[in-house]
């Protein structure tokens, strides 16, 4: 099986020391014999200390793209990638977390509605940094096409599936609808429920589906009728990260300092394991 892309595991110094700026100008407050005032240890409006206050956070996911976040019937939980990343962050807050299940069509709007950060095999796009922050990025990733093994030949280029009757299947929002929309204007594009979007290509009822190179290595492996299409070599670029509320610098950087510490303890390759084994690194 290609190896996935292979994420970034820089070390965040440049959000260390902005947050230790940020957080030194909250507590420089002091009497005028040079004493600090104990109370200024925090800036005051960060989600941070919301979250804190109220002792949960709150998680928007989808709950249909695994191996990200899936909502199994059975015991009616979330599972996934992402899913244990947030349980992660919420055990180093101390807090409980209150999960939303949104839609991809919906996911802006209910995460502006109330939640403290969004998972699930988000990809950064520019329209979505408009309205809100990215956390530090998980991976690097891109869009391209899975199929049965039997047609892999005829569908490894945009020109190839932008045909007349080819019927390219996705989900009803998101960034894969957006590419498809965009690339295939002369091909049949359908929707479909992302849970069960891969039984229609195995059924015959679409062709091929172009999505992200990390969940298409995933189902390869969980569907012996599809065949990933170069994974290693993905139509574009693009990274995966989670959604933060725009303008909160404190949350920003206590996540991305969290995040940089699991990329790099062992963290994140254990959450991932399960998923993918031990020979694909995302």
């Amino acid at each position: 099986m290609p190896v996935a892309p292979a994420r970034p595991r820089t070390v965040l110094a440049a959000s260390a020391a902005s947050l230790a700026v940020l957080l030194a100008a909250g507590c420089s407050g002091a009497d005028s014999d040079g004493s600090a005032h104990p109370e200024t240890t925090t800036l005051e409006g960060s989600r941070l200390d919301e979250v804190l206050e109220r002792g949960s956070l709150n998680v928007c996911t989808t709950g249909d793209y695994r191996p990200f976040t899936y909502l199994d019937a059975d015991p009616d939980e979330f599972t996934g990638i992402d899913v244990d990343m947030a349980r992660d962050l919420a055990d180093e807050l101390g807090v409980e977390i209150e999960w939303t299940r949104t839609t991809w069509d919906d996911l802006m709007d209910d995460f502006l509605a109330g939640c403290d950060i969004a998972v699930g095999g988000i990809s950064v796009s520019t329209e979505r940094a408009q309205r809100v922050y990215f956390s530090a990025p998980l991976m690097e990733d891109g869009k391209t096409p899975i199929t049965l093994c039997e047609n892999v030949d005829d569908y490894r280029t945009i020109e190839q599936i932008n045909q007349p009757g080819v019927r390219s299947i996705m989900p009803s929002g998101g960034t894969n609808q957006v590419f498809a929309e965009k690339h295939y204007p002369d091909g049949e594009l359908v929707t479909h429920d992302n849970n069960t979007i891969f039984d229609e290509i195995v059924a015959g009822r679409a062709d091929v589906m172009t999505t992200d190179a990390s969940e298409v290595l995933w189902v390869a492996n969980e569907y012996e009728e599809l065949c990933a299409v170069n994974p290693e070599e993905p139509f574009d670029f693009f990274e995966k990260a989670f959604m933060l509320p725009r303008g909160d610098e404190v949350f920003k950087h206590y996540v991305d300092q969290w995040l940089n510490m699991a990329l790099n303890d062992g963290t994140y390759d254990r959450i991932v394991e399960p998923w993918f084994g031990e020979d694909v690194r995302l």
